[in-house]
């Protein structure tokens, strides 16, 4: 235990340190994270709020169906029945409690043309196998979908299997592939509007879009809406951008049906995760990625979102890095891992510092010193309060990005309980901040030392970037995912009644009552 004095000593002498020529060099450098960051929100925003603009205007003109398209002549049946053929692709493992609500805005999609929807499992024991099936026994008469028994994958990751089964069984007719996650939550007319922009632009390779995350209250959901947030930036572009999240992608049908550019064997051979592969694919043949304005989906995270899931999905997060396709690849993925545990150390790094110049402070002032008497620098101080002013201004860049992203689901899902940000929990988001920057490198450097990862139960072995080993042990591994907090297993060949129909009745409870974080 230290003395009163050496106390004493140790903070004063800390200070002074963080007062040198390197520490002031660490602590500007994390102000200007924090305005970088405040600056790109701000960017994000008014990329967003135009589209926002944009819809008023359009309803103000008179189209009430101005959340579908922007001109409502383009929904004249001579229009419509000139519309592409789109196949949804889902990719499923488990049964959780938002995943109806997701299924259902999914295939209740106000597309015009012709549409599939290719529900992908591993094997009928998975729990979603049951819940897909008594849902689409409800839309049987109204919507072309089925369920995909894909079964085990042997060469990729089984999330990479389950997509290239289902374009395999897509209609030959069709010209759109979009593949989605079962977490994501769509629009009335998201599926319209990916198409349009692939209408309109044959140069697309890939659209995509981003989630808004509805944290549960915990730190766990905190920290993966602290996390998205800053990739946010990158998709919030209005049109081109370098990013992809595989949770939602609209290509090219014929891509996958010819192997172009190699995107089912890049895929196939070895794959791990599926938007790092096609976005070095795409790099690597300089084809164009974009974002529509209107793609941002809610994202809503499960109610006992735990810290341990929350640092499992941080772990799959970073082992992503350790795949690739190509040595330039590999390159990018090492400057990529190197400038995030670089910022992210950066980031935190200056809240240690203040908060030693703030302690210092206050132990010689109820010691009764002045600092004059103790020649305690006045600079840690000031430094102290210039970071607290520039976290208020990152902070609120946050709120006012997550703000509009609000109002533009709001306005693109009329018929559904307007979200709202009165749950959100703003000193929450700052620990998260603090907490998510400063685990990042550790699990990054666990990730790149250990280069193997437990995705769902299954271990995945990586070798020179890519999966060469697939464990699956007898003994069932993680009951639950990492976001969803869904069920994995259910009994072999048929359903699991007594839990699967509470949680089922629960999600309908879930889907037809506001969630904490509706109005």
């Amino acid at each position: 235990m230290w003395s009163f004095d050496s106390m004493d000593a140790f903070l004063f002498a800390a200070s002074r340190a963080f007062c040198t020529p390197l520490g002031l060099f660490i602590q500007i450098q994390g102000f200007c994270i924090c305005l970088l960051l405040a600056l790109g929100w701000a960017l994000a925003s008014y990329v967003r709020s135009k589209e926002i603009r944009r819809l008023k205007e359009s309803i103000k003109s008179g189209n009430e169906f101005a959340f579908l398209c922007y001109d409502i002549n383009d929904l004249e049946h001579s229009n419509q029945v000139n519309l592409p053929r789109v196949s949804v692709v889902m990719p499923l493992k488990g049964f959780g409690e938002h995943n109806l609500h997701n299924w259902r805005s999914q295939i209740t999609s106000l597309y015009g043309g012709p549409l599939e929807f290719l529900f992908v499992v591993e094997s009928t024991e998975d729990p979603a196998y049951h819940a897909v099936s008594r849902l689409l026994k409800e839309f049987e008469d109204d919507v072309e979908a089925k369920i995909v028994v894909a079964g085990l994958s042997t060469t990729c990751s089984q999330k990479i299997h389950n997509q290239l089964v289902g374009v395999e069984k897509m209609h030959k007719d069709t010209k759109y592939v979009l593949f989605l996650d079962d977490d994501v939550r769509l629009h009335p007319g998201s599926i319209g509007a990916l198409t349009a922009e692939m209408e309109k632009n044959s140069d697309i390779f890939i659209q995509t879009g981003y989630p808004l995350d509805l944290p549960s209250g915990s730190l766990g959901s905190y920290c993966i809406y602290e996390y998205h947030m800053p990739c946010s930036m990158g998709f919030a572009t209005g049109g081109k951008t370098f990013f992809l999240w595989g949770g939602c992608m609209m290509m090219h049908a014929d891509d996958f049906r010819t192997d172009r550019h190699g995107v089912v064997s890049g895929l196939r051979d070895g794959g791990y995760s599926d938007d790092m592969t096609l976005a070095a694919i795409a790099g690597a043949h300089k084809r164009l990625i974009t974002s529509p304005p209107v793609a941002v989906f809610p994202h809503p995270l499960a109610s006992d979102l735990s810290f341990g899931r929350y640092w499992n999905y941080l772990r799959k997060q970073t082992f992503v890095l350790e795949s690739y396709t190509t040595r330039v690849n590999w390159i990018m993925n090492r400057a990529l891992f190197s400038t995030h545990c670089y910022l992210s150390w950066g980031f935190v790094s200056p809240y240690l510092m203040s908060g030693i110049h703030v302690a210092a402070a206050l132990r010689l002032y109820f010691k009764g010193y002045s600092f004059g008497a103790t020649a305690l620098p006045c600079t840690g101080l000031l430094l102290a309060g210039s970071l607290a002013i520039c976290t208020v201004i990152e902070l609120l860049s946050m709120w006012n990005l997550t703000r509009i992203e609000v109002q533009l689901c709001n306005l693109l899902s009329p018929e559904a309980p307007p979200l709202s940000l009165a749950s959100y929990n703003w000193c929450l988001v700052f620990i998260a901040m603090l907490v998510d920057n400063f685990l990042y490198p550790v699990s990054a450097m666990r990730s790149h030392f250990s280069q193997s990862i437990n995705w769902s139960g299954i271990r995945y072995h990586l070798k020179d970037g890519k999966i060469n080993k697939i464990e699956r042990s007898k003994e069932k591994g993680p009951k639950f995912t990492d976001l969803g907090g869904k069920h994995l297993y259910g009994k072999k060949g048929a359903p699991n009644n007594g839990s699967f129909l509470r949680s089922l009745s629960r999600s309908f409870v879930h889907w037809r009552q506001p969630k904490k974080y509706d109005v």
